[in-house]
């Protein structure tokens, strides 16, 4: 079984900065998962989640992050590699960005930047996994080069499972 480099945690692009987790993002990771639509999640189960992503990194040596822009310095949402539906020789990209900032190439610039720490690892291919419904998540990551590879129906809906090689 290969080995692979740890992820770099600190990732920075002309507008955007990606960096660890922090207690201090509970209130605004809060605020980005209620705009699912579904419950607002509590404090607490927000901390847990952060305190579950810094353990999963610490595991796996690949990891979710928060993005902030760099002239504003506000929490926008969260781009990286996560286990997901996949495996950790080849994980998945995440990523979700608050309503407001969506639409401005965002989630395509801390994707590429994801992508670059990804190749960085020593990894071969990475995994998206996207609702048929989430058509500006596939403009997204038609931008980084994925392309899909099957579909498979969950409790949710459709998911469409798209691939990309990494050089």
């Amino acid at each position: 079984m290969p080995t692979y480099e740890t992820m770099s945690f600190h990732l920075e692009t002309e507008r955007l900065i990606l960096r660890p987790w922090a207690e201090s993002d509970a209130p605004q990771f809060r605020a980005l998962l209620s705009e699912r639509g579904k419950e607002t999640p509590t404090v607490e189960y927000t901390r847990t989640a952060i305190a579950k992503l810094l353990s999963a990194t610490e595991s796996t040596g690949i990891a979710l992050l928060p993005i902030q822009r760099r002239e504003e310095g506000d929490f926008i949402g969260y781009c990286g590699l996560i286990i997901g539906r996949s495996t950790v020789e080849e994980p998945e990209i995440a990523y979700e960005l608050f309503q407001r900032a969506r639409g401005r190439g965002y989630a395509t610039e801390a994707g590429a930047a994801v992508l670059d720490a990804a190749v960085a690892t020593g990894r071969r291919r990475l995994w998206a996994t996207v609702g048929t419904w989430d058509t500006p998540s596939f403009r997204v990551l038609e931008k980084l080069g994925f392309e899909r590879d099957h579909v498979s129906t969950e409790e949710s809906g459709e998911v469409v499972w798209l691939t990309r090689s990494l050089p």
